[in-house]
């Protein structure tokens, strides 16, 4: 495809541009706002003589789709390091661009600074823009956290006690209150492992410091064959949660590079629910019923939080004729994940059923039949609790909860579905 009309085609959103030469060699990496955009802009008559220099030799670009500009930023910083681009120079104006500084102490901190006066830190950058470098700190934090308190590193190395967690490091009583410090806000929302208050062992925050210096550096194949090979270690040890754990970060990674973001949704609802994983794959299970006749089920499939249509699944109730809404459940649970068995399809990470404990634990036994593992809820619509087999009592999310806004958006999606259905079955019996 000539060069001109692969630029027609390019998108408007966000992403990372490479620019070759015919002999296939990056020549220049950038990131837009607007790809096409941005990439329309080199073809213009006044442009400057180091853009002139670059378009002589350009014979083709290749472009990445990104969902922001924090992962575009990212990204480019990534290819260039991968790369070595010939017409990508660093910022070398008078202008005080931000720094990422990354300390040297028993417990590194991570922050952006415009100044680099320590000689013992490490310094990434610069980059152009302070906003858009916190973005990507906010979101290298979610797979890496890290501490970034500007303050004195108090750290002592003292015993700990055998009840007190997998570390050997604490904190030292709090020169001004005489006790042991309790972590932070960033510490309490997991985006800190804390170890101002002994959460952590040094060991294990070195790792999570690696895995930041190696996101920054763009050394994103080093880094990722690295967390496989040691997720295949905890496997072969049977450390399976913390196996789990380094898959999550695999996956955070290689979406981040993709261009991609695992949801903040994903996230805190791993999290609320106690999930061994990030749920990349839940479906939702409803029934729509007129006083049991023209019963009908409906099975919706997110993936990464977004709704997969093309999977969607619509049931008639062929086995119940009465108005028991757990028999209608049981019904469709069997019939779909049977089939999901037969046909050796991958299972879900998540069900969630619409209803409360009656509904959740009608469908968690015709999974039980089935040997099907994967976690099963019920959202209850009265108070939008959230129930599990077997617990006498609900799971109360907060109403602002990313994850219970999940589970709602699932649960009314499961019910449009369900509800559809069942309206037509009936316009059809009325015309009949």
């Amino acid at each position: 495809m000539d060069i001109k009309e692969k630029i027609k085609s390019l998108p408007l959103g966000y992403g990372v541009y490479i620019m070759k030469s015919k002999e296939g060699v990056a020549l220049y990496v950038g990131k837009a706002s607007s790809l096409k955009k941005r990439v329309s802009s080199y073809f213009l008559k006044n442009v400057s003589l180091k853009t002139g220099s670059l378009m002589s030799h350009v014979a083709d670009i290749d472009y990445i789709e990104c969902d922001s500009e924090e992962q575009a930023l990212v990204l480019e910083a990534a290819l260039i390091k991968e790369k070595k681009p010939k017409y990508n120079i660093s910022l070398r104006d008078d202008k005080s661009y931000p720094f990422v500084e990354i300390t040297q102490e028993q417990f590194p901190r991570v922050f952006i600074t415009r100044k680099r006066t320590n000689k013992k830190s490490l310094y990434f950058g610069p980059y152009p823009d302070v906003g858009t470098l916190r973005s990507v700190l906010n979101m290298i934090r979610r797979i890496f956290p890290y501490c970034s308190c500007k303050r004195f590193n108090f750290f002592t190395r003292i015993p700990r006690q055998p009840s007190a967690g997998d570390g050997k490091w604490r904190s030292a009583p709090s020169p001004r209150t005489g006790s042991s410090n309790t972590g932070c806000l960033y510490g309490h929302i997991r985006l800190c492992p804390a170890p101002c208050a002994g959460k952590i062992s040094q060991a294990l925050y070195k790792e999570n410091i690696e895995g930041i210096k190696a996101v920054l550096k763009g050394e994103r194949e080093e880094l990722t064959a690295a967390l496989r090979t040691k997720m295949r270690s905890l496997s072969q040890e049977k450390k399976y949660e913390e196996a789990a754990a380094i898959r999550d970060r695999i996956i955070a990674l290689e979406n981040l590079y993709k261009g991609k973001t695992l949801t903040h949704e994903l996230i805190a609802l791993k999290e609320i629910l106690n999930l061994t994983s990030l749920p990349l794959s839940i479906e939702a299970i409803d029934i729509s019923s007129l006083s049991g006749t023209n019963a009908t089920g409906s099975v919706v499939v997110f993936k990464n939080a977004i709704a997969d249509k093309n999977s969607y699944r619509r049931y008639r109730i062929k086995e119940v004729f009465s108005t028991d809404d757990y028999a209608m459940i049981a019904e469709v649970v069997r019939r779909r994940y049977r089939r999901l068995l037969d046909e050796k399809i991958n299972f879900p990470d998540l069900i969630v059923i619409d209803g409360g404990l009656g509904h959740v634990q009608a469908a968690k036994k015709e999974l039980d039949k089935l040997q099907f593992k994967t976690p099963v809820i019920g959202i209850a619509k009265r108070n939008e609790e959230v129930w599990f087999a077997g617990r006498p009592k609900p799971l109360v999310i907060p109403k602002s909860s990313a994850a219970l806004h999940l589970i709602q958006r699932l649960r009314d999606e499961a019910h449009r579905f369900a509800r559809k259905y069942h309206l037509l079955l009936r316009k059809k019996k009325t015309i009949n």
